[in-house]
C-alpha cells in the first residue's frame, strides 16, 4: 500500500476537487495539493498530516520555523504552505467586517486598485452591514453592455444580501466618475428599490484615492451610511 502511495501520492484528490470543489476536501488534502509531492522517505499524504498538526499547534508567525523541523519538509515546501496561508488570509480578511462609512470599505478594495484593467466589483452585506463577500462581476472597459443588473443582483440574492456596495477601479488614477459610471449607478439604484436590496454606495478606487457616490451626494436617501463627512 505504501509503495502505491509513493507512486501515486495524491490518490483522487484532484478528481475530488474538480468534482466537488475545494470545500469538500479535508485540510490534509488541501495541503497535499499545495505540496504537489512528498519524498521517498515521507509520502505526500503523511507529510500533509504532519504539516497540519504543526499548523494547529503554532501561530502563523512561527509556521515556517516549525515546518522546517518536520523531516522531509524543506524551505521550498515550508514557504509554499506559509504563502498559501497568507494569500488566503488576505483574500478573506474582509469577511464580516462592518461597513459604517464609505471609507470602511476602501481597504478591502485596494488590491483591485492596482489592476491595469477595470474590475467591476459587488460587495454583499448582511442586515448589520457586515461584509458577506466581494465578487468580481466583470473585467474590462466599463459600459452599460458589460454591467447588467441581472449579474449584480443574482449574486446578491445568492448571498442572501440585505444591501450591496458596488465598486470599480480607475487605472488612470483619476477617480472622478464618468458619464457611464453615473448612468450605471442610476440604473442599479432603480433596480435595487424594486429588488428590495439597498444600494448603499458606488465607490471608485485608484492607487492613491477613492470617490464615494454617497459622500458626493450622487446616491440619495442612503441614511444607512453615517459619519461620512
Amino acid at each position: 500500500m505504501r509503495k502505491e502511495l509513493e507512486k501515486n501520492p495524491k490518490p483522487d484528490v484532484r478528481e475530488k476537487v474538480m468534482e466537488h470543489g475545494f470545500s469538500f476536501l479535508f485540510d490534509e488534502e488541501l495541503v497535499m495539493l499545495i505540496l504537489g509531492s512528498g519524498t521517498r522517505q515521507l509520502p505526500v499524504d503523511l507529510m500533509a498530516e504532519k504539516i497540519v498538526r504543526v499548523l494547529d499547534d503554532c501561530d502563523f508567525e512561527e509556521a515556517v520555523e516549525n515546518l522546517l523541523r518536520v523531516k522531509g519538509v524543506g524551505q521550498g515546501k515550508a514557504l509554499a504552505v506559509a504563502a498559501a496561508l497568507e494569500f488566503g488570509r488576505r483574500r478573506s480578511c474582509h469577511l464580516r467586517a462592518p461597513v459604517k462609512t464609505p471609507r470602511d470599505i476602501v481597504p478591502f478594495l485596494k488590491n483591485y486598485a492596482v489592476c491595469e484593467k477595470e474590475h467591476f466589483l459587488l460587495v454583499t452585506l448582511n442586515g448589520g452591514h457586515e461584509i458577506i463577500q466581494i465578487h468580481v462581476i466583470t473585467v474590462g472597459t466599463l459600459n452599460r453592455t458589460l454591467i447588467h443588473p441581472r449579474e449584480v443582483f443574482t449574486a446578491a440574492m445568492r448571498d442572501n444580501a440585505a444591501a450591496i456596495i458596488v465598486s470599480h477601479n480607475h487605472p488612470s488614477g483619476n477617480c472622478e466618475p464618468s458619464e457611464e459610471d453615473l448612468e450605471i449607478t442610476e440604473v442599479l439604484e432603480k433596480v435595487s428599490v424594486i429588488m428590495g436590496i439597498e444600494l448603499l454606495d458606488h465607490v471608485i478606487v485608484s492607487r492613491e484615492n477613492y470617490f464615494s457616490f454617497v459622500e458626493n451626494k450622487l446616491i440619495h436617501g442612503k441614511e444607512s451610511l453615517k459619519g461620512i463627512n
